[in-house]
Protein backbone atom coordinates (compact mmCIF):
# COMPACT_ATOMS: atom_id res chain seq x y z
CA UNK A 1 0.00 0.00 0.00
CA UNK A 2 1.22 3.44 -0.74
CA UNK A 3 2.02 5.98 2.18
CA UNK A 4 -0.34 7.97 0.56
CA UNK A 5 -3.33 5.32 0.86
CA UNK A 6 -5.91 6.26 3.58
CA UNK A 7 -7.36 3.36 6.09
CA UNK A 8 -9.92 2.10 2.93
CA UNK A 9 -7.77 1.40 0.09
CA UNK A 10 -9.41 1.77 -3.40
CA UNK A 11 -5.67 1.25 -5.12
CA UNK A 12 -6.11 -1.01 -7.55
CA UNK A 13 -3.73 -3.80 -7.54
CA UNK A 14 -1.74 -5.33 -10.38
CA UNK A 15 -1.98 -9.07 -9.79
CA UNK A 16 -0.91 -10.32 -12.65
CA UNK A 17 -4.03 -12.44 -13.96
CA UNK A 18 -3.21 -13.89 -17.31
CA UNK A 19 -5.11 -14.12 -19.89
CA UNK A 20 -6.08 -16.42 -23.10
CA UNK A 21 -2.83 -17.82 -24.12
CA UNK A 22 -2.66 -19.63 -27.48
CA UNK A 23 0.53 -21.56 -26.42
CA UNK A 24 2.39 -23.07 -23.22
CA UNK A 25 5.27 -25.27 -22.50
CA UNK A 26 4.51 -27.50 -19.24
CA UNK A 27 7.98 -28.77 -17.71
CA UNK A 28 8.35 -31.55 -15.01
CA UNK A 29 10.48 -34.12 -13.83
CA UNK A 30 7.79 -36.70 -12.55
CA UNK A 31 7.81 -38.74 -15.30
CA UNK A 32 3.83 -40.15 -15.70
CA UNK A 33 2.90 -36.21 -15.63
CA UNK A 34 4.04 -35.03 -19.45
CA UNK A 35 2.14 -38.37 -20.97
CA UNK A 36 -0.96 -37.50 -18.93
CA UNK A 37 -0.83 -33.89 -20.04
CA UNK A 38 0.09 -34.92 -23.76
CA UNK A 39 -2.77 -37.27 -23.82
CA UNK A 40 -5.46 -35.04 -22.47
CA UNK A 41 -4.42 -31.60 -24.60
CA UNK A 42 -4.56 -34.00 -28.22
CA UNK A 43 -8.10 -34.96 -26.89
CA UNK A 44 -9.37 -31.54 -27.40
CA UNK A 45 -7.89 -30.97 -30.67
CA UNK A 46 -4.63 -29.53 -29.26
CA UNK A 47 -1.22 -29.66 -31.37
CA UNK A 48 1.36 -31.34 -29.28
CA UNK A 49 5.25 -31.65 -29.20
CA UNK A 50 6.86 -33.27 -26.80
CA UNK A 51 10.78 -33.58 -25.36
CA UNK A 52 12.11 -34.70 -22.36
CA UNK A 53 10.33 -33.04 -19.65
CA UNK A 54 8.74 -30.75 -21.76
CA UNK A 55 5.59 -30.91 -23.67
CA UNK A 56 5.01 -27.84 -25.86
CA UNK A 57 1.17 -27.60 -26.24
CA UNK A 58 -0.12 -24.71 -29.35
CA UNK A 59 -4.43 -24.22 -29.47
CA UNK A 60 -5.26 -23.17 -33.13
CA UNK A 61 -8.64 -21.76 -31.88
CA UNK A 62 -7.04 -18.78 -29.86
CA UNK A 63 -7.35 -20.11 -26.91
CA UNK A 64 -10.59 -21.58 -26.18
CA UNK A 65 -9.26 -24.74 -26.23
CA UNK A 66 -5.95 -24.60 -23.52
CA UNK A 67 -9.12 -22.95 -21.20
CA UNK A 68 -10.40 -26.46 -21.14
CA UNK A 69 -6.73 -27.59 -21.00
CA UNK A 70 -6.35 -26.23 -17.62
CA UNK A 71 -9.75 -26.83 -16.68
CA UNK A 72 -9.34 -30.80 -17.55
CA UNK A 73 -6.16 -31.02 -15.84
CA UNK A 74 -7.56 -29.07 -12.34
CA UNK A 75 -9.06 -32.27 -12.35
CA UNK A 76 -7.23 -34.66 -13.62
CA UNK A 77 -3.63 -34.10 -11.62
CA UNK A 78 -3.36 -34.65 -8.24
CA UNK A 79 -2.12 -31.37 -6.16
CA UNK A 80 1.20 -32.70 -5.76
CA UNK A 81 1.68 -33.48 -9.59
CA UNK A 82 -0.02 -29.69 -9.94
CA UNK A 83 2.87 -28.60 -7.92
CA UNK A 84 5.38 -30.56 -9.63
CA UNK A 85 4.60 -29.10 -12.98
CA UNK A 86 5.79 -25.50 -13.98
CA UNK A 87 4.16 -23.88 -16.87
CA UNK A 88 4.80 -21.24 -19.61
CA UNK A 89 2.19 -19.46 -21.30
CA UNK A 90 3.00 -17.59 -24.62
CA UNK A 91 6.92 -18.12 -24.27
CA UNK A 92 9.38 -15.29 -26.26
CA UNK A 93 11.42 -16.38 -29.16
CA UNK A 94 14.35 -14.92 -27.84
CA UNK A 95 16.33 -17.70 -26.30
CA UNK A 96 17.53 -15.80 -23.00
CA UNK A 97 14.02 -14.33 -22.54
CA UNK A 98 12.39 -17.89 -22.42
CA UNK A 99 15.18 -19.11 -20.50
CA UNK A 100 14.18 -16.25 -17.82
CA UNK A 101 10.66 -17.06 -18.45
CA UNK A 102 11.03 -20.69 -17.23
CA UNK A 103 13.26 -19.74 -14.19
CA UNK A 104 10.41 -17.80 -12.75
CA UNK A 105 7.69 -19.97 -14.36
CA UNK A 106 5.02 -20.59 -11.64
CA UNK A 107 3.84 -24.23 -10.66
CA UNK A 108 0.80 -25.61 -12.70
CA UNK A 109 -1.00 -25.27 -9.39
CA UNK A 110 -0.69 -21.03 -9.56
CA UNK A 111 -1.33 -20.85 -12.59
CA UNK A 112 -4.61 -22.43 -12.55
CA UNK A 113 -5.54 -20.30 -9.29
CA UNK A 114 -4.31 -17.65 -11.13
CA UNK A 115 -6.43 -18.40 -13.53
CA UNK A 116 -10.01 -18.62 -11.68
CA UNK A 117 -9.94 -22.34 -12.27
CA UNK A 118 -9.62 -23.59 -8.54
CA UNK A 119 -9.50 -20.05 -6.50
CA UNK A 120 -11.76 -17.03 -6.59
CA UNK A 121 -9.34 -14.64 -7.97
CA UNK A 122 -11.83 -11.87 -7.92
CA UNK A 123 -11.80 -11.91 -4.14
CA UNK A 124 -7.99 -9.82 -4.78
CA UNK A 125 -8.43 -8.47 -8.16
CA UNK A 126 -11.76 -6.64 -7.45
CA UNK A 127 -11.48 -6.02 -3.79
CA UNK A 128 -11.32 -2.88 -1.67
CA UNK A 129 -9.57 -3.30 1.21
CA UNK A 130 -9.00 -2.08 4.67
CA UNK A 131 -8.58 -3.18 8.44
CA UNK A 132 -11.20 -4.15 11.10
CA UNK A 133 -9.78 -3.56 14.94
CA UNK A 134 -10.48 -5.26 17.79
CA UNK A 135 -9.83 -3.82 21.30
CA UNK A 136 -7.63 -5.25 24.06
CA UNK A 137 -7.88 -3.92 27.38
CA UNK A 138 -6.24 -4.43 31.11
CA UNK A 139 -7.63 -7.13 32.93
CA UNK A 140 -7.26 -4.94 35.84
CA UNK A 141 -9.58 -2.31 35.31
CA UNK A 142 -10.81 -2.89 31.67
CA UNK A 143 -9.34 -0.29 29.90
CA UNK A 144 -8.54 -0.17 26.57
CA UNK A 145 -4.97 -0.39 25.78
CA UNK A 146 -4.36 -1.68 22.60
CA UNK A 147 -6.01 -3.00 19.46
CA UNK A 148 -5.84 -5.56 16.62
CA UNK A 149 -5.81 -4.95 13.05
CA UNK A 150 -7.84 -7.83 11.06
CA UNK A 151 -7.53 -7.93 7.22
CA UNK A 152 -10.74 -7.02 5.38
CA UNK A 153 -11.77 -6.92 1.78
CA UNK A 154 -15.01 -5.93 -0.17
CA UNK A 155 -15.96 -7.14 -3.15
CA UNK A 156 -19.23 -5.74 -5.13
CA UNK A 157 -20.66 -4.75 -1.32
CA UNK A 158 -19.80 -8.18 0.25
CA UNK A 159 -17.25 -8.19 3.04
CA UNK A 160 -14.69 -11.50 2.60
CA UNK A 161 -12.83 -12.10 5.83
CA UNK A 162 -9.20 -12.65 5.97
CA UNK A 163 -9.01 -16.36 5.88
CA UNK A 164 -10.28 -16.42 2.39
CA UNK A 165 -7.95 -13.13 0.92
CA UNK A 166 -4.91 -14.97 2.41
CA UNK A 167 -6.49 -18.37 1.05
CA UNK A 168 -6.90 -17.34 -2.13
CA UNK A 169 -3.30 -15.01 -2.01
CA UNK A 170 -1.18 -18.10 -1.14
CA UNK A 171 -3.14 -20.19 -3.92
CA UNK A 172 -2.04 -17.64 -6.46
CA UNK A 173 1.34 -17.02 -5.29
CA UNK A 174 0.32 -13.66 -4.02
CA UNK A 175 1.10 -14.04 -0.25
CA UNK A 176 3.61 -11.78 0.00
CA UNK A 177 1.86 -9.12 -2.08
CA UNK A 178 -1.46 -9.70 0.57
CA UNK A 179 0.54 -9.60 3.47
CA UNK A 180 2.34 -6.29 2.70
CA UNK A 181 -1.27 -4.94 1.90
CA UNK A 182 -2.14 -5.95 5.29
CA UNK A 183 0.45 -4.56 7.52
CA UNK A 184 0.53 -1.00 5.73
CA UNK A 185 -3.35 -1.15 5.86
CA UNK A 186 -3.28 -1.52 9.82
CA UNK A 187 -1.33 0.99 10.18
CA UNK A 188 -2.14 3.75 8.05
CA UNK A 189 -5.92 2.53 9.14
CA UNK A 190 -5.04 3.16 12.63
CA UNK A 191 -2.72 6.62 12.66
CA UNK A 192 -5.90 9.31 12.58
CA UNK A 193 -7.09 7.67 15.74
CA UNK A 194 -5.46 4.98 17.52
CA UNK A 195 -3.49 7.47 20.26
CA UNK A 196 -0.87 6.03 22.48
CA UNK A 197 -2.60 2.75 22.59
CA UNK A 198 -0.85 -0.06 20.92
CA UNK A 199 -1.78 -1.55 17.48
CA UNK A 200 -1.32 -5.22 17.14
CA UNK A 201 -0.38 -6.35 13.50
CA UNK A 202 -0.65 -9.86 12.15
CA UNK A 203 2.13 -11.10 9.56
CA UNK A 204 3.25 -14.41 7.93
CA UNK A 205 7.20 -14.98 8.05
CA UNK A 206 7.08 -16.98 4.83
CA UNK A 207 5.97 -13.88 2.96
CA UNK A 208 9.16 -11.99 4.07
CA UNK A 209 12.49 -13.36 1.91
CA UNK A 210 14.74 -10.59 2.87
CA UNK A 211 13.20 -8.42 6.01
CA UNK A 212 15.60 -5.24 4.87
CA UNK A 213 13.76 -5.16 1.43
CA UNK A 214 10.83 -6.74 1.95
CA UNK A 215 9.78 -4.74 4.72
CA UNK A 216 10.99 -1.47 3.31
CA UNK A 217 7.57 0.10 2.07
CA UNK A 218 5.86 -0.70 5.38
CA UNK A 219 8.80 1.21 7.40
CA UNK A 220 8.09 3.65 5.18
CA UNK A 221 4.26 3.80 6.13
CA UNK A 222 4.94 3.21 9.98
CA UNK A 223 7.16 6.94 9.85
CA UNK A 224 4.61 8.76 7.80
CA UNK A 225 2.28 7.80 10.32
CA UNK A 226 3.67 9.07 13.17
CA UNK A 227 3.33 6.66 15.67
CA UNK A 228 5.70 5.94 18.20
CA UNK A 229 7.88 2.80 17.01
CA UNK A 230 7.29 1.14 20.38
CA UNK A 231 3.41 0.92 20.04
CA UNK A 232 3.71 -1.58 17.17
CA UNK A 233 3.55 -5.05 18.11
CA UNK A 234 3.97 -7.66 14.91
CA UNK A 235 2.40 -10.96 15.72
CA UNK A 236 3.07 -14.20 14.34
CA UNK A 237 0.97 -17.55 15.39
CA UNK A 238 3.09 -20.34 16.77
CA UNK A 239 2.49 -22.39 13.57
CA UNK A 240 4.63 -20.73 11.46
CA UNK A 241 7.03 -20.76 13.60
CA UNK A 242 7.73 -24.05 13.16
CA UNK A 243 8.44 -23.84 9.37
CA UNK A 244 12.04 -22.19 9.52
CA UNK A 245 12.64 -20.81 13.34
CA UNK A 246 16.00 -19.41 11.73
CA UNK A 247 14.36 -16.90 9.35
CA UNK A 248 12.07 -15.86 11.70
CA UNK A 249 14.93 -14.86 14.33
CA UNK A 250 16.35 -12.84 11.65
CA UNK A 251 12.99 -11.15 10.50
CA UNK A 252 12.02 -10.64 14.32
CA UNK A 253 15.53 -9.29 15.18
CA UNK A 254 14.90 -6.50 11.74
CA UNK A 255 11.75 -5.82 13.70
CA UNK A 256 13.38 -4.65 16.87
CA UNK A 257 16.26 -2.92 15.21
CA UNK A 258 13.24 -0.44 14.68
CA UNK A 259 11.69 -0.34 17.53
CA UNK A 260 9.23 -3.22 17.33
CA UNK A 261 8.22 -5.13 19.31
CA UNK A 262 6.97 -8.82 18.35
CA UNK A 263 4.20 -11.34 19.73
CA UNK A 264 3.86 -14.76 19.89
CA UNK A 265 0.26 -15.99 19.34
CA UNK A 266 -1.88 -18.73 19.46
CA UNK A 267 0.91 -20.20 22.34
CA UNK A 268 -0.38 -23.67 23.86
CA UNK A 269 -1.40 -25.17 20.84
CA UNK A 270 1.39 -26.47 19.85
CA UNK A 271 3.72 -29.44 21.41
CA UNK A 272 6.95 -26.59 21.58
CA UNK A 273 5.62 -23.53 23.13
CA UNK A 274 7.84 -23.24 25.77
CA UNK A 275 10.53 -23.99 23.77
CA UNK A 276 9.44 -21.86 21.41
CA UNK A 277 9.40 -18.88 24.06
CA UNK A 278 12.77 -19.49 25.28
CA UNK A 279 14.18 -19.25 21.96
CA UNK A 280 12.33 -16.44 20.49
CA UNK A 281 11.67 -14.35 23.59
CA UNK A 282 8.72 -12.30 22.52
CA UNK A 283 7.72 -8.97 24.16
CA UNK A 284 4.27 -10.41 24.37
CA UNK A 285 2.54 -13.68 24.23
CA UNK A 286 -0.97 -14.25 23.08
CA UNK A 287 -2.75 -17.64 25.01
CA UNK A 288 -4.32 -19.72 22.46
CA UNK A 289 -8.00 -19.06 21.98
CA UNK A 290 -8.86 -22.46 22.33
CA UNK A 291 -7.24 -23.59 25.43
CA UNK A 292 -8.58 -20.49 26.49
CA UNK A 293 -12.28 -21.22 26.04
CA UNK A 294 -11.37 -24.89 27.49
CA UNK A 295 -11.42 -23.24 30.92
CA UNK A 296 -12.00 -24.34 33.33
CA UNK A 297 -11.19 -27.68 32.31
CA UNK A 298 -7.71 -29.27 34.46
CA UNK A 299 -5.65 -29.36 31.10
CA UNK A 300 -6.32 -26.52 29.77
CA UNK A 301 -5.58 -24.71 33.17
CA UNK A 302 -2.74 -26.19 33.41
CA UNK A 303 -0.88 -25.49 29.76
CA UNK A 304 -1.98 -21.91 30.05
CA UNK A 305 -0.45 -21.38 33.68
CA UNK A 306 2.90 -22.88 32.56
CA UNK A 307 3.13 -21.29 29.33
CA UNK A 308 2.09 -18.00 31.45
CA UNK A 309 4.78 -18.27 34.31
CA UNK A 310 6.97 -18.85 31.47
CA UNK A 311 6.42 -15.89 29.77
CA UNK A 312 6.06 -13.37 32.70
CA UNK A 313 9.66 -15.22 33.79
CA UNK A 314 11.10 -13.82 30.39
CA UNK A 315 9.23 -10.33 30.99
CA UNK A 316 6.54 -10.71 28.47
CA UNK A 317 3.07 -9.14 28.70
CA UNK A 318 0.76 -12.17 28.55
CA UNK A 319 -3.08 -11.79 26.75
CA UNK A 320 -5.91 -13.94 26.65
CA UNK A 321 -7.71 -14.11 23.77
CA UNK A 322 -11.27 -15.08 23.24
CA UNK A 323 -12.65 -13.85 26.32
CA UNK A 324 -16.34 -13.99 25.90
CA UNK A 325 -17.80 -14.58 29.56
CA UNK A 326 -17.10 -12.84 32.08
CA UNK A 327 -16.51 -16.07 33.78
CA UNK A 328 -13.48 -16.88 31.40
CA UNK A 329 -12.44 -13.40 32.55
CA UNK A 330 -12.23 -14.31 35.48
CA UNK A 331 -10.50 -17.45 35.15
CA UNK A 332 -7.91 -15.85 32.62
CA UNK A 333 -7.25 -13.33 35.81
CA UNK A 334 -6.84 -16.20 38.43
CA UNK A 335 -4.10 -17.37 35.92
CA UNK A 336 -2.01 -14.27 35.77
CA UNK A 337 -2.93 -12.82 32.32
CA UNK A 338 -2.32 -9.28 32.11
CA UNK A 339 -4.75 -8.60 29.52
CA UNK A 340 -7.42 -9.49 27.64
CA UNK A 341 -9.32 -10.20 24.06
CA UNK A 342 -12.97 -11.22 23.02
CA UNK A 343 -16.11 -10.33 22.16
CA UNK A 344 -16.78 -9.37 25.95
CA UNK A 345 -14.50 -6.29 25.46
CA UNK A 346 -15.45 -5.45 21.68
CA UNK A 347 -15.93 -7.27 18.57
CA UNK A 348 -13.49 -6.10 15.49
CA UNK A 349 -14.67 -2.85 14.11
CA UNK A 350 -14.14 -0.54 11.40
CA UNK A 351 -12.79 2.60 12.59
CA UNK A 352 -15.12 6.16 11.63
CA UNK A 353 -14.24 7.69 8.58
CA UNK A 354 -13.03 11.47 8.70
CA UNK A 355 -15.58 14.05 9.12
CA UNK A 356 -15.16 17.42 6.73
CA UNK A 357 -15.50 20.19 9.00
CA UNK A 358 -15.27 23.72 7.07
CA UNK A 359 -12.98 25.67 9.46
CA UNK A 360 -9.81 23.02 9.44
CA UNK A 361 -10.91 20.50 6.76
CA UNK A 362 -10.82 16.80 7.95
CA UNK A 363 -11.00 16.09 11.11
CA UNK A 364 -10.36 12.20 12.60
CA UNK A 365 -12.89 10.97 14.45
CA UNK A 366 -11.99 7.97 16.75
CA UNK A 367 -13.18 4.65 16.20
CA UNK A 368 -15.51 2.80 18.66
CA UNK A 369 -14.01 0.91 21.63
CA UNK A 370 -16.83 -1.19 23.35
CA UNK A 371 -16.27 -2.70 26.66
Amino acid sequence: MSPNCSGVCTCRRHWAVPGKATRALLATSVGHVLPTVSRTAMGLGLAVSTWSQLVDVTDPRGGAGLDRLFQRLARELTAAELDAVRVVTDPPVDGAALTARLLTAPSLAVELARRGVTAEVGVLVEAEFWSAYQPIVSLADRSVVAHEALLRGVVDGREIGADDLFFVAESAGWLPRLDRIGRESAISGAAPWIGDDDLFINFDPTSIYRPQVCLASTEQVAHASGLAPEQFVFEVVESHVIADRGHLVSVLEHYRSLGWRVALDDVGAGYSSLSLLAAIRPEVVKLDKGLVQGLPDDGARTVLKAVTDLAHQLGAVVVAEGVETEQLAEEVTALGADLGQGWLFGRPVRPAQPVERPESGFQPVAVSRSR
